[in-house]
């Protein structure tokens, strides 16, 4: 699998950065949205996107802020909330994605921590076309508010299940949801996936939901708590 550093124009002029790897075997490009004060090197997310290239597919690790952004974030934590923001990057990369040759026929499935999955949901919303599966690691989906009765993908929603708080918020939001979504609750996990076994869990269902909605036997159902 190639990695290419590829440099991404957001709708305000700001230049992003991304680290994107082309599908070998199955028509699907997953962009990565991070989570607070993290970015494109966030290891769980590599990892995440490691085994997903493995399978097939490509990747596309972006950063959702510039690197002025960054250093300002560091020291106020001024953007990482701001989903507005993020959202619209995630909406820049659909868009950069659909504009590029390579990629431009393939679709595109979004895969979101912490407040990257609020931004992913909305870019959900914003892309319906596009953007044809959504999957949150400890994710905050509850900060997509509106978004996410517009969201037309399937949405997999994956919490520890020693994150009680989150999980409470992400089963507040999936009832919010008019598309076929489940709950997957990682046993033993807490908010980062630390724990041994866990985030292989998370690869394990991501790489399932993102290769198979569209097709007549995925069941988006199975498994719902």
């Amino acid at each position: 699998m190639i990695l290419e550093e590829v440099v991404l124009p957001a709708a305000d002029g700001s230049a992003l950065r991304g680290d994107l790897a082309l599908p070998t075997s199955l028509p699907v490009m997953v962009v990565f949205a991070h989570g607070s004060g993290s970015s494109r090197h966030s290891p769980r997310n590599r990892a995440v996107a490691g085994a997903l290239q493995k399978a097939g597919m490509g990747t596309l690790l972006m950063d959702l802020l510039t690197e002025r952004e960054e250093r300002h974030d560091l020291l106020t934590a001024e953007y990482r909330f701001d989903v507005d923001l993020l959202s619209s990057r995630v909406v820049a990369a659909v868009d950069w994605l659909a504009d590029e040759p390579a990629t431009r026929s393939l679709g595109v499935g979004l895969f979101g921590a912490s407040t990257g999955a609020a931004a992913a949901l909305r870019a959900a919303a914003e892309r319906p076309v596009r953007v044809r599966s959504v999957v949150s690691r400890g994710g905050r989906p509850d900060l997509a508010g509106d978004a996410l009765a517009r969201v037309a993908a399937p949405v997999l929603l994956v919490v520890g299940g020693e994150d009680p708080e989150v999980l409470r918020l992400n089963r507040e939001a999936a009832e919010r949801l008019r598309v076929p979504y489940r709950v997957e609750v990682v046993p033993g996990a807490g908010h980062l996936f630390e724990e041994p076994g866990a985030l292989d869990h998370v690869v394990r269902v991501a790489r399932e939901w993102f290769r198979r909605p569209g097709d007549d036997a995925f069941d988006p159902f199975g498994g719902q708590p």
